[in-house]
């Protein structure tokens, strides 16, 4: 586990890495942000911690509250207002979503959490609801193509009628204005390169005739107004540095000259307006 942050610069796909990382080295964890801050949450080593960093100058801090318990294998979404963490192992599976005021980074914990415990799943999110999908449940099937929906009005929860293509775990999640993708994960008995695509005006889905650059899972997803990255992970058993990048035009996908700083796994992504 590493403690590593790699930053790209939307506007030549530039890669530098910060001078300070995390608080402590970890994997299996999530990220999210607000316009002005970017925060990574939980993990394995299972912890709490929550680190902060301002976009103005990639300072870190870590917030005196966490989450509300140590877990690992969570996934993060965010409003304009608010961010999410859902879903992860504490002792046992766990359903809790976790919600950061960005004001004040305030933490609540939804009445109502996901439709049932599950880790490793992936979020993302429109300007109007965020969305968790996939993941991994304590009892058979064990792994799910669910797909929760949180209402960012009043933090209400529906499941949509068609979820994910298929049943999978350790998979990216990353969105534009219009629309959220869920991409790679595996399928037992191996990882996929399947990348769906959900339409926020309908939640229709749809797959995208190109999937990730190879089959892997334990990725990380992030984007910026006219593309969307999905970065690192595991194909097979070997970790990969690999960024692949989707144009929101056309969803056409491309592979950075440049990758992540090393080859890692379980990592998470975030990113600035």
């Amino acid at each position: 586990r590493v403690a590593t942050v790699d930053r790209f610069l939307f506007s030549d796909d530039s890669r530098s890495t910060l001078g300070t990382g995390l608080s402590a080295a970890r994997n299996n964890f999530a990220g999210m942000a607000s316009s002005v801050a970017g925060y990574f949450g939980g993990g394995f080593l299972t912890t709490s911690t929550v680190d902060r960093f301002l976009f103005s100058d990639d300072s870190r801090t870590t917030l005196g509250t966490g989450l509300s318990a140590a877990r690992q294998g969570v996934a993060g979404m965010a409003s304009a207002d608010a961010g999410y963490f859902g879903g992860g192992q504490e002792a046992s599976y766990v359903a809790t979503v976790d919600r950061f005021l960005f004001s004040n980074d305030s933490r609540t914990t939804l009445g109502t959490g996901l439709s049932a415990a599950r880790r490793y799943l992936a979020g993302m999110a429109s300007s109007t609801a965020g969305y968790f999908g996939g993941g991994a449940e304590a009892a058979a099937p064990y792994h799910v193509a669910t797909v929760d929906r949180f209402l960012f009005s009043d933090d209400s929860r529906t499941t949509l009628g068609t979820g994910l293509s298929a049943a999978r775990y350790y998979l990216g999640g990353m969105a534009s204005a219009d629309a959220g993708y869920f991409a790679g994960g595996y399928i037992s008995p191996s990882y996929v390169a399947t990348v769906d695509r959900f339409l926020f005006s309908n939640d229709s889905r749809t797959t995208l005739g190109t999937g990730l650059s190879a089959a892997r899972g334990r990725l990380a997803g992030m984007a910026s107004a006219d593309a969307g990255y999905f970065g690192g992970g595991i194909e097979s058993s070997t970790n990969v540095a690999t960024v692949d990048r989707f144009l929101f035009s056309d969803d056409s996908r491309s592979t950075l000259g440049t990758g992540l700083s090393a080859a890692r796994q379980g990592v998470a992504g975030m990113a600035s307006s």
